[in-house]
């Protein structure tokens, strides 16, 4: 049958290897998807739209790309398979006509501290090698450039064979140069520990002295301290000798044996190096980073003046530049230098090398350096990062998945965006989007629209098919994509003035800038213009000042809306007054946990190199609490009842009645405030979308006190229709008499504004200047800046 089918497609002039042109789902039924089926075309732009939650992720990257990669997975033998992540199979009937799919996701760069544009990128790699064929004087390998190599000397005796059956013994020295600085290993910055952090000097250890976060005396450091015996636990470590307090704070680590166990005693101040400095200070818990940053001076090195390299490294030069020199320029002008450099001997590695910085500047990104550490890089420029690699890729017939590329972007670079994505799409290749921009949704060749609403109102496909299509449907997406806002006809006046002078961090050129209070003000400019670092440089740290930033939330299983924004705290302690109990038993993760799945509602089966299967805990029902604990009742619900409300009808169940808990009542206000209504509220944080986190953080963050609160891109994730619930909220707050100042690039944003601060009129170092204050409509008629073009034909349209 198989043969005839082939025959007949031959005959019609198409061979049957061309017949595969479609990605078929069949019943997806991954998170909140409802037996999703539909046919993606290959080689084509398809962008999924939809509310936030509404399952865009969930079909795209949990299961399209899922099952793309578990495949791939599969591939290699099962010893090799033991140490790759287990993938499970999605929860769907049958995937049909996939192929590699290469996931260009929003998650942050590494937080190692070591890692930076250059090594995250293989620039770094290319310029060491360079140095080494080119460099004078010249020093070594591409090793004796890289600033994570130490230099290593050994000397000792080795073995010689001389002849048949002779050999003779001769001392030797080995020498291998490395590039990385001594004094700082590499990491740029020298580290000063104020001593009198760590402890309270006029107490004993078993007084509770120390002052570091988790090291108490009741667990195992308590057990690993007294049984070194290298102090008396009892006395005030201001008494302690010299000896003692060494041992106390810099002993290097020693095997010590501790009520018959092999244990390793180890001085605070190297203990903390490992645990706490050995991550980015800005990736680490907020209570350990409050430590660290009370605790912890950080300085340049004075050696390498942060460049990370040993003198050697910083000696060897190509036309007067040495290697940290070209790391410390913009990418724009290293490209330039590069450019210039003739060198027969290594032309392919420069034109590697060119093609490379070339790909930053064509992508936006051209006004960072190679030495601007990964971590310090927003998720937009992150995601772009990452696209780099993928611009000059011989690859094609490959799935790319985007996770709405335009973050972070300017009008003005969104153009530049849909570009790449057209050139990607042209080699041959299927490009996924999910996104909300209507300007990127303008350039697909097919849209997937999914609805009507978010979590369980979701997970159905609502439309597919053309733009216009779209346009002409009748669904969210549809009603709201040619949305414009228009510009307020009056603004609010100013009640006073934030004074910025002399603002010269980063890229900054010594700005002086009088920030308006009480209204809602808007910063806009380019990405790389130098917004963030006004904010952060000039204004974050003063007295009053709420910062909330665009960092992704992190949660395990366990953790969930109502454990995130605090409110589980009310809540338990309300069922504990009712029931005269602990509050600690209607916690999941405490008292009143199962005792068979420890609160987590499912119990996992390991199998070895295959996935990991989770099944829902016969004991508790995936309710994650003891039957006794369910006994207790609030307003005729208990405990597991309550969690499995949504956050619209928990709002009515604590506004009166028994189950009246105003402290409670007001966080499920704020959540329903950012659109968070039909969330469930022991809905596990690793099922929730990207916008569902950034609006529940915003929603949690709103309850820190102050008078000035600053949000940057707080229309990351969010669709047409949430930003008009984010205007409505920003209104209401400055309406109750704070300042709100918003970092954005989001036209409906800035049209709403009282007044806009706009800094350009490039990135890097052709940015850093005031190119206009005032009101929208004078930006918008005035056209004089790529913001205000931009604004005026968004208005005019």
């Amino acid at each position: 049958m198989s043969i005839a089918t082939s025959t007949d497609t031959e005959s019609s002039g198409m061979h049957v290897a061309d017949s595969h042109d479609m990605i078929r789902v069949q019943g997806a039924r991954e998170n909140n998807l409802k037996d999703v089926s539909i046919e993606i075309p290959k080689r084509r732009l398809t962008v999924f739209t939809g509310v936030s939650g509404s399952g865009k992720s969930s079909l795209v990257f949990s299961t399209i790309a899922a099952e793309s990669q578990r495949m791939i997975n599969e591939t290699y033998s099962a010893f090799v398979q033991g140490f790759m992540p287990s993938l499970a199979r999605p929860d769907v009937d049958m995937l049909d006509g996939i192929t590699t799919a290469i996931i260009v996701d929003q998650e942050r760069m590494g937080s190692n501290p070591r890692s930076t544009v250059g090594t995250a990128t293989d620039a770094n790699a290319m310029l060491r090698i360079l140095f080494s064929r080119l460099g004078q004087p010249h020093i070594g390998s591409p090793n004796a450039y890289s600033f994570n190599v130490p230099t290593v000397k050994a000397s000792g005796a080795i073995t010689v064979e001389r002849g048949e059956g002779k050999t003779k013994t001769e001392k030797a020295t080995f020498n291998r140069l490395g590039g990385m600085c001594s004094r700082c290993e590499g990491m740029g910055s020298v580290n000063d520990f104020d001593v009198t952090a760590l402890y309270d000097d006029t107490k004993s250890l078993n007084d509770g002295a120390l002052t570091i976060p988790g090291y108490s005396m009741d667990g195992w450091y308590g057990r690993i301290f007294s049984g070194s015996g290298y102090f008396n636990m009892d006395k005030p470590i201001g008494k302690f000798t010299k000896k003692e307090l060494h041992d106390l704070l810099y002993r290097e680590p020693t095997k010590i044996k501790v009520e018959g166990i092999n244990l390793t005693y180890e001085g605070l101040i190297p203990k903390i190096q490992k645990s706490m400095l050995s991550k980015d200070v800005d990736a680490l818990q907020p209570h350990i980073r409050a430590f660290v940053e009370r605790a912890i001076t950080f300085t340049t090195c004075p050696e390498c003046e942060g460049t990370r390299l040993s003198p050697e490294a910083r000696s060897s030069k190509i036309k007067g530049k040495s290697i940290a020199d070209l790391c410390k320029m913009q990418i724009s002008d290293l490209a330039v230098w590069i450019r210039e450099l003739k060198e027969p001997s290594v032309a392919p590695l420069l034109k590697g090398l060119q093609h490379l910085l070339d790909s930053f500047a064509e992508i936006g990104l051209g006004y960072l350096s190679l030495d601007r550490p990964a971590g310090t890089l927003s998720g937009g420029e992150a995601q772009r990062t990452k696209m780099i690699r993928h611009l000059g890729s011989s690859l094609t017939d490959v799935t790319y998945v985007f996770d709405e590329p335009t973050i972070g972007l300017h009008p003005h670079d969104i153009e530049r965006m849909n570009q790449l994505l057209l050139q990607l799409r042209d080699k041959g290749n299927t490009v996924l989007v999910v996104e909300h921009k209507p300007e990127t949704i303008a350039i697909a060749d097919h849209v997937v629209d999914l609805g009507p609403g978010a979590g369980t109102g979701g997970g159905t496909v609502c439309f597919e098919g053309s733009l216009e299509g779209l346009r002409r449907s009748d669904t969210i997406t549809g009603r709201h994509l040619d949305d414009r806002a228009s510009i307020k006809e009056t603004v609010r006046q100013p009640s006073g003035a934030m004074e910025v002078r002399g603002a010269s961090t980063h890229n900054l050129k010594n700005v002086d800038v009088d920030i308006p209070l009480g209204v809602l003000c808007v910063l806009t400019g380019v990405a790389g213009s130098g917004k963030s670092s006004l904010i952060h440089g000039s204004v974050a740290n003063r007295e009053g000042v709420v910062v909330i930033d665009q960092g992704a939330i992190r949660g395990s299983r366990r953790s969930n809306p109502a454990t995130y924004s605090g409110l589980l705290d009310p809540i338990r302690k309300a069922f504990a007054k009712t029931n005269n109990v602990k509050p600690a038993l209607f916690s999941s993760n405490s008292e009143g946990a199962c005792p068979t799945c420890n609160g987590a509602g499912v119990i996992y089966t390991d199998l070895g190199v295959m996935a990991t299967v989770e099944s829902t805990c016969e004991e508790c029902e995936g309710k994650r609490f003891q039957a006794s604990v369910l006994e207790y009742r609030l307003g005729g619900r208990n405990i597991a009842e309550v969690l499995a409300m949504s956050v619209t009808e928990a709002e009515s169940f604590f506004s009166d009645g028994e189950a009246r808990t105003p402290a409670a009542h007001k966080i499920l206000d704020r959540l329903a405030d950012v659109g968070l209504g039909y969330l469930t509220l022991g809905q596990p944080l690793t099922t929730l979308s990207g916008g569902e986190r950034q609006r529940l953080k915003l929603a949690t963050q709103m309850s820190d006190k102050g008078d000035v609160y600053i949000l940057d891109e707080p229309t990351t994730g969010l669709h047409l229709a949430d930003v008009e619930n984010l205007l409505g909220m920003l209104d209401r707050l400055v309406n109750s008499g704070k300042s709100v100042i918003v970092i954005e690039h989001h036209q409906a944003v800035m049209a709403h504004a009282d007044w806009i601060i706009d800094l350009g009129p490039g990135a890097g170092h052709d940015g850093g200047q005031i190119v206009f204050t005032g009101t929208p409509a004078d930006l918008a008629a005035g056209r004089a800046t790529l913001t205000g073009k931009h604004l005026a034909a968004y208005v005019a349209n």
